[in-house]
This record gives C-alpha cells, structure tokens and sequence, in this order.
C-alpha cells in the first residue's frame, strides 16, 4: 500500500466514524435503548468499534 492510499483509507475511516457518530447521537433515546440496544450516550465508543474494529 502506497502512502497516498493509507492516507486515503485513515480520511475514508475518519469520515465514517464522524457520520456513524453522528446518526447514532441522533437516534431518540428510547428507541436506541429499547429496540436497539444502543446508549447513544456511548455512541464515540460505538463508532470507534464500528469503524476501526
């Protein structure tokens, strides 16, 4: 992999993580609870997992 496209790749995963986020902060909080088993209080280490693994 060339340095252009690891480059690429962290801007591509930065992007996802930031949008990923933000749709999970965005969720109402009793529908993320109750139907998702999400708390979007956590949503930064949800999408850290999400994204980076």
């Amino acid at each position: 992999m060339t340095a252009y496209e690891k480059i690429r790749e962290i801007i591509a995963k930065r992007a996802l993580y930031h949008k990923t986020r933000r749709e999970i902060e965005a969720l109402p909080v009793d529908l993320a609870i109750e139907d998702m088993g999400l708390n979007p209080y956590d949503a930064k280490a949800i999408a850290r997992r999400a994204v980076y693994g």
